[in-house]
């Protein structure tokens, strides 16, 4: 009885697994902006430009050094600016959460980071900023 209970159970589980729902990250992401970022205490815009689309959600990819990210700030096209706190260490080579922009899909105008590095890698750190259609 216990076997045909676990092969029963393995079976579900292996027909879950082809059985895939459609997920948020499907969605396309398209590089917004990068910025290298200079040491100590700073703030840097990227400029997006209307071209690039709407869009729903954001991630920041942090590449070459560590990068401690205190507020990201989204400027949208209608006016409108949304912010994060994001108080968050990045190791070289890691990414953010998924920063949702909840209603609509907007434009965005441009992006402010405001970030600390601590001049402990060789090379100045860089942070990429992808948009989610």
């Amino acid at each position: 009885m216990k076997i045909q209970l676990l092969v029963a159970a393995l079976a579900a589980l292996v027909t879950m697994s082809f059985t895939s729902l459609p997920s948020s990250d499907a969605r396309p992401w398209e590089l917004l902006g990068v910025k290298k970022v200079n040491y100590g205490l700073d703030r840097d815009e990227i400029d997006v430009t209307a071209s690039e689309g709407m869009f729903t959600g954001l991630k920041l990819k942090v590449k070459h050094s560590p990068i401690n990210m205190h507020r990201l700030a989204v400027h949208f096209g209608n006016g409108e600016v949304q912010e994060f706190d994001l108080r968050e260490n990045f190791r070289a080579g890691s990414e953010s959460r998924i920063l949702d922009l909840p209603g609509n899909r907007r434009v965005i105008r441009k992006i402010v980071i405001w970030y600390d590095t601590k001049n402990l890698a060789v090379g100045k750190g860089m942070v990429e900023v992808w948009g989610r259609h």
